[in-house]
C-alpha cells in the first residue's frame, strides 16, 4: 500500500537513508528539516548537532540525489519551550532530564506528527534504530546504536503513524549503503552531546540561565565538606568536578548522592550509597494493555543503560519498580523503559528512589 510519507530530514546520514529506503519502498515520500533555532549558530556549529545551517543545506542536497520534495519547518519557538526551557527547569528543581526523549516526544512525535497528519500525510519516517511492527516497538538490531529507549514515550496512537525503516541495519551497513546512494553525509559524523550546548558545557549553560547560587556540600551525617556555585550543576552519581575541602574519612572518592533544591545543598558519600533497590515513577505510557497487578519484566534507566530484571507494579498514576539487584546513580527526571525481552512494554519518568539499607 502507498502511503503520503513525511521523512524528518536532520542532514545526517541516518535520516537521509531511511527517507531514500521509504522512497524506494514506492511510498509518496517527502523531506522537511525542523528548524529548531532562530539563530542555528546559537546551539551547534559544524556538523555536530541538528541545529545547524550546514545540516539544512546536508538535507536539501539528500532530498534532491533521492528526488523528493523538500522543505524546511520553523519549529525553533516549539523546541526552546518544550525542550530547552524545559531541560532548565528540570535541573533546576534537581532532577536529570533526557533533552532526547523529551524532543522526540514533543517535537518529533507531536508537533511534526500533528502537522502531518493535518496536511494529509499517513505516516512520519525517521532514522531511529528501533523496529516497529504492528504496533509493537522493539529494539533496533544494531545494539550499539538501539534508540527504542528515547522512543517509548510515544503514544500507541503516535506509533501508528511512525515508520523506523533502519531498526533492522547495523550503523556501519547504513554508511555503506548511503556511500552507494550517492549521498554526500555518507563519512558525516554522528551528532552526540546535547545539540543546543554549542561547547558541551552542560554547567556554564545552565549558569548562564539560572545564576549563581551558592549552598554546602554535605556528607552523609550533615557535615559540610565544600560549597557549590549552584546545585543544578549537579546530577547523582556524578565524582568528577566536587571540589571538596574535607577529605573522606576512609580517603575514598565520594559521589553525589543527592540534590536538595530547596535547601540548596548537595549530599555526597560513598559509591556504594548509590545503590537502589526501588524505584517510583509518575506519568506511565502504555504500549500495551495497563497491566492490572505486579509484573515481571526488564528495566532499562538510562540510554543505552544496563538492564536489570525486576518486578513493576502499576499504583494509581505511579508506577513502582523492584530491582532483583541494585542499580547505581539512579537520577530522578530520567526515564524508566520496561521490556519484555526486546520489546518495548512502557515508559514511565523516575520520581523518587529507595536505597540499599546499610
Amino acid at each position: 500500500m502507498t502511503l503520503r510519507v513525511l521523512a524528518a530530514m536532520s542532514g545526517g546520514v541516518d535520516s537521509a537513508v531511511a527517507a531514500a529506503r521509504a522512497a524506494e519502498a514506492g511510498h509518496d515520500v517527502t523531506g522537511v528539516h525542523m528548524a529548531l533555532s532562530n539563530n542555528p549558530q546559537s546551539y551547534r556549529t559544524g556538523a555536530r548537532g541538528c541545529c545547524t545551517l550546514e545540516d539544512s543545506r546536508d538535507a536539501r542536497r539528500a532530498a534532491d540525489v533521492i528526488g523528493i520534495p523538500f522543505y524546511v519547518w520553523d519549529l525553533a519557538e516549539r523546541f526552546h519551550h518544550d525542550v530547552v526551557e524545559d531541560f532548565v527547569a528540570e535541573y533546576a528543581a534537581g532532577r536529570t532530564p533526557n533533552p532526547c526523549l523529551r524532543c522526540n516526544e514533543k517535537i518529533k512525535f507531536e508537533a511534526l506528527l500533528d502537522k502531518a497528519l493535518a496536511l494529509g500525510f499517513d505516516a512520519v519516517c525517521t532514522g531511529h534504530y528501533a523496529r516497529l511492527a504492528d504496533g509493537v516497538l522493539r529494539r533496533g538490531v544494531d545494539a550499539g546504536k538501539d534508540q527504542s529507549y528515547v522512543l517509548a514515550v510515544c503514544t500507541p496512537e503516535q506509533l501508528a503513524h511512525a515508520m523506523f525503516p533502519l531498526g533492522d541495519t547495523t550503523k556501519a551497513d547504513i554508511r555503506a549503503e548511503a556511500e552507494r546512494r550517492g549521498l554526500q553525509v555518507a563519512d558525516k559524523p554522528d551528532s552526540h552531546d546535547i545539540c543546543f550546548i554549542a561547547d558541551g558545557d552542560t554547567k556554564g549553560f545552565l549558569a548562564e540561565r539560572l545564576g549563581a547560587a551558592p549552598g554546602p556540600i554535605i556528607d552523609v551525617d550533615g557535615n559540610q565538606v565544600g560549597e557549590h556555585e549552584g546545585s543544578y550543576g549537579y546530577t547523582v552519581g556524578q565524582r568528577k568536578g566536587l571540589r571538596l575541602g574535607t577529605p573522606a574519612p576512609d580517603g575514598k572518592p565520594r559521589y553525589v548522592l543527592d540534590i536538595s533544591p530547596v535547601t540548596n545543598t548537595v549530599t555526597v558519600g560513598p559509591r556504594e550509597a548509590l545503590d537502589v533497590t526501588e524505584i517510583t515513577t509518575e506519568r506511565p505510557v502504555w504500549l500495551t494493555e495497563t497491566p492490572a497487578g505486579p509484573f515481571g519484566c526488564q528495566v532499562q534507566l538510562r540510554a543505552h543503560g544496563e538492564v536489570y530484571d525486576c518486578v513493576a507494579e502499576p499504583d494509581g498514576d505511579r508506577l513502582v519498580i523492584r530491582l532483583a539487584r541494585p542499580a547505581r546513580g539512579v537520577a530522578s527526571g530520567q526515564a524508566a523503559v520496561l521490556y519484555e525481552g526486546d520489546r518495548v512494554l512502557g515508559s514511565a519518568t523516575i520520581a523518587e528512589t529507595t536505597r540499599v539499607p546499610a
